[in-house]
């Protein structure tokens, strides 16, 4: 239980702080201060998966991404019960995420584009979401599993790697569907807007889902070509 509580507290803790810096901080603007735009909303992302890393990845692996399970899983590095469970609380832990977002909000007011961080796509985007949440996945989860390989991963310094992977993902991927790469941080904030949000939200269930598959299909490939010579 305690490795499931752990992804609970990590994944609270990315939504609080990533959507946070979204909804507090995310507008542009010329005043110092005032806002920190595309790049600071990404390394608020980035920096909560490396500061998670470093607390509870010797606990749980801080997965904090069901995108990240389910890759982990399809390499065979966890049981299917375990995958589930750490789904399900990844999933509680992102609404506790989002509540507290919430109750800020509901008690102030917020500077930035949006009163949730949930994601979304316009009108005529959906491939383009689609094919971006898949590949942006891709290579998330890709370095995920490569920098945590037991023979040939970066060791220490994963978090890191997988951390700065996640701020380059959100640079290029904010202005298309506002990221997700991760079901669980968009499961969320949709529940709190509602509307529109919900009823995009399978795209970034199923395509974050696609990418972390064809991931853990490539570094079971890679991983076996690598270990047979």
């Amino acid at each position: 239980m305690k490795k499931y509580i752990a992804e609970m507290i990590g994944t609270m803790v990315l939504v609080l702080m990533g959507c946070g810096s979204a909804v507090f901080a995310g507008s542009v603007t010329g005043t110092v201060g005032a806002g920190v735009g595309t790049v600071g909303v990404a390394l608020a992302f980035g920096l909560s998966v490396v500061a998670m890393a470093y607390a509870i990845g010797g606990i749980s692996g801080c997965h904090i991404n069901p995108a990240i399970t389910l890759g982990v899983f399809l390499t065979g590095r966890m049981n299917g019960k375990d995958a589930g469970m750490y789904m399900i609380f990844q999933v509680i832990g992102a609404i506790i995420g989002s509540a507290i977002l919430f109750a800020l909000i509901s008690t102030g007011a917020h500077d930035g584009p949006t009163a949730t961080g949930s994601n979304g796509f316009g009108d005529g985007e959906m491939l383009q979401a689609f094919i971006a949440e898949a590949v942006f996945t891709f290579i998330f989860v890709l370095v995920v599993l490569g920098s945590t390989d037991s023979k040939k991963g970066a060791g220490n310094l994963a978090g890191l790697a997988i951390g700065l992977t996640l701020v380059l993902v959100h640079i290029v991927c904010i202005p298309i569907t506002g990221t997700s790469v991760n079901p669980a941080r968009s499961i969320a904030p949709a529940l709190f807007q509602g509307g529109e949000a919900l009823s995009q939200l399978w795209l970034f269930i199923i395509a974050p889902f696609v990418g972390a598959a064809l991931s853990a299909a490539v570094w079971n490939y890679l991983g076996d070509k690598a270990e047979k010579k």
